[in-house]
């Protein structure tokens, strides 16, 4: 979580972006494509015995930069301005046959020929040595 006190040291139009790092640290997270834009990424949760966690605290500070690396805005979000994200729980298909277990661990029976230990057939057949 960003400490509120540190936060009053970053000033719109006046702080750069070395003073932002000396004042709150690194980033959680950076824009992807401009670096234009620092995220402050904090939670505190609760987890009583086997249940869920519960959010108590969320917060996400946004720093925006210009092009001179001066400070140009700065967002808040709390639990409140937070949405859920449901993820995707599919699965891509790949190419072959699905095997079960049963298939897995049977299905290799055959496809080995007998060799000694330098990988030739041993003389007069299986068995013999």
């Amino acid at each position: 979580m960003v400490d509120s006190d540190r936060m009053e040291t970053v000033k719109i139009g006046q702080s750069s972006r070395e003073q932002v790092l000396q004042s709150l640290g690194s980033p959680s997270a950076t824009a992807l494509f401009d670096n234009e834009s620092w995220y402050y990424i904090g939670k505190r949760t609760e987890t009583l015995a086997f249940f869920a966690p519960e959010v108590l605290e969320q917060q996400v500070v946004i720093i925006r930069f210009d092009n001179n690396g001066v400070v140009s805005g700065i967002d808040r979000l709390d639990k409140e301005n937070g949405n859920e994200v449901q993820l995707v729980q599919r699965t891509t298909p790949t190419a072959g046959a699905e095997m079960t277990f049963l298939q897995q661990m049977f299905g290799n029976l055959g496809r080995f020929n007998a060799t000694d230990n330098r990988g030739a057939l041993p003389s007069g057949g299986i068995g013999r040595r």
